[in-house]
């Protein structure tokens, strides 16, 4: 059985995942960390090492053995050298990191988009997999790669210097070490401090899901006659605020945990090597001849520089732990298995579809939502699928595109099990038109054939959009067919109204090369006579090909050579319309009231003429 993503337990490796993700950004761009690892150690070994000790105690050295000047600009020069080398590696590392830097983040999106498209379709109705996506993203949005980069970059670049700085307090006086033996706790403390940062985050990403959700609703076109013209506004607010508070009762839940951690850091890491360290060499320098000028401010020089790598290690050692645990999310994203598995096999052309006493449930739902459902479609049939909402229609439609499974029965393909087909191969072999269709923001006529348009594509589009009724009105748009949909990136973009934007979702149908023809409440936009167009207009370019209309508008059965009534989830009539009138059942009692709501609603446009 596939893994799925189950509600997960927080506790996480903090050292595999640091491996994991040292993988994941190495698989990105190899160069990447190497180049930003050079800046910040070559960085760190200058300032802290070079510059900070080493020239100090190089020149006292010196005035104390009264050297000549030669001997002083000589080494001068060298200190000089090293620190033009740094600059060149600082400015060179700098470059390739910023190009590196943008070679991940599209490396990293692309994985995550790529994987968020072969996932199931049922995950975009399961919170905890959208927690995930969430989480998955922040590694890319929040710019958490980059800054576990820089945490491996730091810890490495002051572990250097750290060992060059205790060589030289090592040799003047190895007591000294003695004082900083605390500073290897500060790790272990900084480990716990980031499982709890980590655990916060944790418990807060519903929130912050639900306050982006309250974000994105209030500055979007399609939501904001609702908000003005009702109560909503407040409600969502309510969640945004009652979401915020949330977030503020968590992050005071751990606040004081994570003060205290911190002050114990402080005290180990800074406050015991410090004064120990100034204590002892007072103490040498005033009362013993052990400890000379020059060494008692190197050693004062070398514990500050200590201090300092130190801190650094401990504060990027954290955040690189941290970090390291959002890549949990991402590993765990990656992981995800589908359910729906495809097969192997290659579709022929299409001869037969069948249903087989099929039974389906959604995941969160008690009940059935299709049960022992059989009927079958061949090729050259026009065939509707009709019943009232929630009857079972729309299911029908994400069995027969395998976007689930059923959970016993069968569907066949030309006598074969869908699951033996390719997938992708299998869905190709139909077109289309969602009942909640969408446009997306690119040019018409990308929009149409779903790819970068060449100019044959052009004029194949050209041809969808005049069967769908909407080329007149693509023709007065300022770049015709070439113009962009919705002004979200192009200020001579355009918007469709619901019919025109429907017409344009059917024109994709038109412009494939399909087999069998679903369409979904492909008229739900249009008034009845731009229905009853477009309507003609399918007969006509679907000719001797089979058409599967899903619908609760009857106007559509009345074309079909065979018509399913859906009711409570199973078939409970079939045959033409002229045989289910002359039954008298389920069919005729809805073709009789819509009939009959058609006919009042021509009486009352009369009587406003």
């Amino acid at each position: 059985m596939p893994r799925r993503m189950l509600h997960e337990d927080i506790k996480v490796p903090v050292i595999k995942n640091m491996i994991y993700a040292l993988r994941i950004i190495f698989k990105a761009d190899k160069m990447y960390l190497i180049w930003n690892i050079i800046d910040f150690a070559s960085n760190t070994i200058f300032t802290t090492f070079i510059n900070s000790v080493l020239f100090l105690r190089v020149l006292l050295g010196i005035i104390e053995k009264n050297m000549d000047f030669s001997y002083y600009l000589k080494t001068l020069l060298l200190f000089l050298a090293a620190g033009i080398s740094y600059e060149i590696i600082s400015v060179l590392s700098d470059y390739k990191f910023l190009v590196g830097e943008k070679r991940v983040f599209k490396a990293l999106n692309n994985m995550i988009f790529k994987k968020a498209a072969e996932v199931d379709i049922s995950c975009y109705e399961d919170p905890v997999f959208y927690d995930k996506y969430q989480r998955a993203t922040e590694i890319i949005k929040n710019g958490y790669f980059s800054s576990f980069a820089s945490s491996v970059s730091v810890v490495l670049g002051n572990i250097l210097a750290f060992i060059s700085v205790v060589g030289i307090v090592a040799s003047i006086n190895a007591a000294y070490l003695i004082f900083l033996v605390p500073v290897f706790f500060v790790f272990a403390v900084e480990i716990v401090k980031s499982r709890i940062l980590y655990k916060r985050d944790y418990k807060m990403a519903t929130n912050n899901r639900i306050k982006a959700y309250a974000q994105r609703t209030v500055f979007l076109r399609d939501f904001s006659k609702d908000m003005r013209t009702s109560g909503v506004f407040s409600v969502i607010m309510k969640r945004f605020n009652i979401a915020i508070q949330s977030n503020i009762d968590i992050i005071k839940k751990y606040g004081v945990r994570l003060f205290a951690l911190s002050m114990v850091s402080a005290f180990l890491g800074e406050l015991i090597p410090i004064a120990g360290t100034y204590a002892f060499a007072g103490y040498q320098f005033i009362y013993t001849d052990s400890l000379s000028v020059a060494g008692f401010s190197v050693v004062l020089s070398s514990i500050n520089s200590v201090r300092s790598a130190t801190f650094n290690i401990a504060q990027s050692f954290s955040q690189l732990s941290s970090v390291a645990l959002y890549f949990q999310n991402l590993h765990d994203f990656f992981d995800y298995e589908s359910a729906v598995v495809s097969g192997e096999k290659q579709p022929g052309d299409f001869e037969s579809l069948e249903f087989k006493n099929v039974y389906f449930k959604y995941p969160s739902a008690k009940n059935d939502s299709l049960q022992n459902v059989n009927l079958k479609i061949t090729k050259g049939q026009t065939v509707a699928v009709v019943g009232v909402n929630g009857a079972g229609k729309t299911t029908f439609v994400k069995l027969l595109l395998r976007f689930y499974d059923p959970e016993s029965g069968e569907i066949l393909y030309n006598g074969v099990n869908l699951k033996e087909y390719d997938l992708n191969a299998l869905r190709l072999k139909f077109a289309t038109v969602f009942q909640d269709y969408k446009t997306f923001a690119l040019s018409v006529n990308e929009n149409v054939m779903c790819r970068s348009c060449s100019d044959t594509d052009k004029k194949i589009a050209e041809k969808a959009l005049k069967q769908s009724g909407v080329y007149d009105k693509i023709l007065s748009l300022p770049q015709g067919a070439d113009t962009v949909l919705t002004r979200e990136f192009e200020e001579d973009g355009a918007g469709l109204s619901g019919g025109e934007a429907q017409k344009t979702a059917v024109a994709r149908m038109f412009a494939g090369n399909f087999e069998i023809a679903i369409l979904d409440e492909p008229s739900s936009a249009l008034d009845p006579i731009a229905e009853y167009k477009m309507y003609e207009n399918l007969i006509r370019a679907t000719k001797d090909k089979t058409v599967i209309y899903i619908s609760h508008r009857l106007s559509s059965a009345v074309l079909s050579d065979n018509i399913f009534v859906l009711s409570s989830g199973t078939v409970a009539e079939s045959g033409s319309h002229a045989e289910l009138m002359r039954k008298g059942g389920d069919y005729a009692k809805m073709f009789a009231l819509q009939a009959s709501s058609y006919g009042r609603k021509e009486e009352a446009d009369d009587e406003i003429v």
